[in-house]
């Protein structure tokens, strides 16, 4: 394992927390179960000595009224236990304005949003209001859906109200389809947290996007390797019998064995001659992208063509079997070239949206 990390650049957790470990971990059980099982997961959590923060869920929010929903504020004196005596940070979820308050009265040192409270303003306000003027790390997972703007609006109002210790939590989004992961990851909304918030750090949560242990150190790495801040990863001592989400729960020495194996790459090319092989191949796929942008423009050329034959010969739009054809050829020729499915397919759907609308545009202005 790369144990030199120099190059890699220390979020705002590290100094939140007081913390050199790589990476920042927070872990824990999904739910407060009892006072033995918090103290044992959280004490043995402590001694793989790569754990920076225990976390447990007191409050959980559950999709059927007959589930398991938490021992609810009797277990927050549980966490003060952890907190003296393990000398740990401790943290949890709150879901409204009580829970805060519990919480704060309690000292628990972190909060944080779920994906259900992070899709609703009015709770992420109530919320906002009842944390204003209190100097506490926030955290705040992503929606249940892929939904940018409540995710970047739920941190937005936290600020608003003086919280300046932010995070935020990247838990994957519900998929309807039958897919690895329990939610899929969708890297890509991350990268537009980045851009929208380049001050908050993003941490991972492989549990929840996983949903099964055996991938939770795939998706671990994943995260460290496109520099997320952080991972937050369940676990307990005997994760089988664990009241909410038993199967993507790992005991703590299994933890501790899998953050050994995550290897922590540097962000910047650590010799001259990375740097400049680096710089060789970007430099070939900008010319590629230059190509790939020039070809876009000709095709939509010829979009603007087929459109006034369309118009002139009182044709629809859109051509299924065309799509159809479409489809099938450059799926064809992407398995040729050892291409992934999905990404030509995603490829052409845009592209014929956009296609579309061109065409749109043009029976616009000839009728």
């Amino acid at each position: 394992m790369e144990t030199d990390v120099q190059h890699r650049q220390k979020s705002p957790l590290h100094e939140w927390f007081n913390v050199k470990s790589e990476p920042f971990t927070i872990a824990g059980p999904c739910s407060a179960e009892s006072e033995e099982q918090v103290m044992e997961t959280s004490r043995r959590l402590v001694e793989t000595g790569r754990v920076s923060v225990i976390r447990a869920g007191v409050w959980k929010p559950r999709t059927r009224p007959n589930s398991f929903e938490g021992i609810g504020s009797p277990a927050l004196p549980w966490l003060n236990r952890v907190q003296k005596e393990l000398n740990t940070p401790v943290a949890t979820e709150v879901a409204n304005a009580q829970h805060v308050e519990y919480c704060l009265k309690a000292g628990i040192d972190v909060l944080w949003l779920g994906a259900r409270t992070t899709v609703n303003p009015f709770y992420v306000q109530e919320i906002a209001e009842a944390l204003k003027g209190v100097d506490i790390p926030v955290l705040v997972k992503n929606p249940i859906h892929a939904d940018l703007g409540l995710w970047v609006g739920a941190l937005e109002r936290l600020q608003k109200t003086g919280v300046k210790k932010l995070a935020a939590i990247h838990r994957g989004f519900f998929t309807e389809n039958h897919a690895t992961f329990r939610n899929e990851p969708k890297w890509e909304l991350s990268f537009a947290l980045r851009a929208e918030a380049p001050d908050v750090p993003i941490i991972c949560d492989p549990s929840h996007i996983a949903g099964k242990r055996d991938l939770i150190e795939q998706v671990s790495q994943t995260a460290l390797d496109i520099n997320l801040d952080g991972l937050m990863i369940e676990s307990h001592i005997t994760p089988d019998k664990a009241l909410s989400d038993p199967k993507q729960q790992l005991v703590p020495e299994d933890l501790g064995s899998m953050m050994e194996r995550l290897i922590i790459r540097s962000a910047e090319p650590r010799n001259e001659l990375a740097h400049d092989l680096l710089d060789k191949l970007r430099g070939q796929i900008d010319t590629l992208d230059e190509e790939l942008v020039n070809t876009l423009f000709k095709r939509m050329e010829v979009v603007d063509q087929i459109g006034s034959v369309k118009v002139d010969n009182e044709i629809s739009i859109f051509q299924m079997d065309r799509w159809f054809e479409i489809l099938a050829k450059r799926g064809l020729q992407g398995k040729n070239l050892d291409l992934n499915p999905a990404l030509i397919q995603e490829i052409f759907q845009i592209i014929h949206k956009y296609s579309v609308d061109r065409q749109n545009e043009v029976f616009k202005k000839n009728s």
